[in-house]
């Protein structure tokens, strides 16, 4: 069996093109090339959405959990295209297409390490179906199935 494939903030940030206050994956663990995954995102009390989303009581928006997942998806398919011969070098961008089946379960507060468990579920052509988990402390804090197309 071999080991997860690790990419940091810098190769993350080679991956997608977005970036603070919006990039909202730290670390990727590939457990499964282009296919399966867990994003990292340490939530620190400096984030931006903290100053109103509560004052007195910050909690990491839902929505932004989604993202999150989404993100790591993209990271992790661009990342199989990076590590191919016939792709490596093109300009790739993933472009979410739909979200269904969200669910959210628990506060994601400061001080917690969200864990977005990512999977693939189907791909035709250019378009990725997956499923995803965001995790603190080994609890489900959100889940989704949601859709990417790869231009």
């Amino acid at each position: 069996m071999s080991e997860n494939k690790i990419y940091n903030i810098e190769d993350i940030m080679n991956f997608l093109p977005h970036r603070y206050p919006f990039l909202l994956v730290d670390r990727l663990e590939v457990e499964v090339p282009g296919e399966k995954g867990i994003g990292i995102k340490n939530v620190t009390m400096n984030e931006e959405f903290f100053q109103g989303h509560f004052p007195g009581n910050p909690v990491m928006p839902g929505v932004l959990q989604i993202e999150a997942m989404a993100q790591t998806a993209g990271a992790l398919v661009v990342a199989s295209f990076n590590e191919d011969e016939n792709t490596k070098g093109k300009k790739i961008n993933v472009l979410f297409m739909s979200i269904d089946k969200v669910k959210f379960r628990q506060t994601v507060k400061p001080g917690d390490q969200l864990r977005m468990h990512v999977e693939k579920v189907q791909a035709r052509r250019n378009v990725f179906s997956f499923k995803g988990k965001a995790m603190v402390d080994g609890k489900v804090a959100s889940e989704a199935e949601f859709m990417a197309m790869i231009v």
